[in-house]
């Protein structure tokens, strides 16, 4: 009997110890409450992860949405500047011409107004021309004659 026979026997010895005692039914439980534990992990893993997808797809869309949204905003914005440009422009050209309407009327009255002063700047120089030249030339039975003709004159116009 040499020592590998004890060790043999030792190692018997050793395994019947460990199945009295249960070591194996220990070790089965103890790995199978890991593998347990690790499957509970990779179930939460696993919804987890779908949960992750599920919150993804729906910030994706709310992205989508909001760049939508934001492109319908600009465009709006973008017509109501135009809008309000084609607007400002009418009203431009409206006051314009309604300045130069305005101008062209001040510049005929002030027209009509400089004729009207010039006719009657001539009517009194012509008058007051007429005055000495008739004062100097003429006596007082030629101008009480040249009166009664004007009257005659001027009732036979107004008849």
């Amino acid at each position: 009997m040499d020592a590998t026979f004890f060790a043999f026997v030792g190692l018997l010895i050793f395994l019947a110890i460990a199945v009295y005692m249960k070591v194996p039914g220990l070790i089965t439980k103890a790995l199978d409450d890991r593998a347990a534990g690790i499957a509970n992990q990779l179930a939460e893993a696993k919804s987890l992860r779908e949960e992750a997808q599920k919150l993804l797809a729906e910030y994706q869309q709310k992205r989508k949405d909001a760049e939508m949204e934001a492109e319908d905003i600009v465009e709006a914005a973008k017509r109501d500047a135009a809008n309000i440009a084609e607007e400002a422009r009418v009203k431009t050209n409206d006051y314009v011409k309604r300045r130069e309407a305005m101008a062209a009327q001040k510049i005929a009255q002030a027209e009509r107004d400089a004729i009207t002063e010039v006719k009657s700047k001539a009517v009194e120089i012509a008058i007051a021309a007429s005055t000495n030249l008739l004062g100097s030339k003429m006596d007082a039975a030629a101008a009480g004659s040249m009166f009664k003709s004007s009257l005659n004159e001027i009732k036979s116009k107004l008849n």
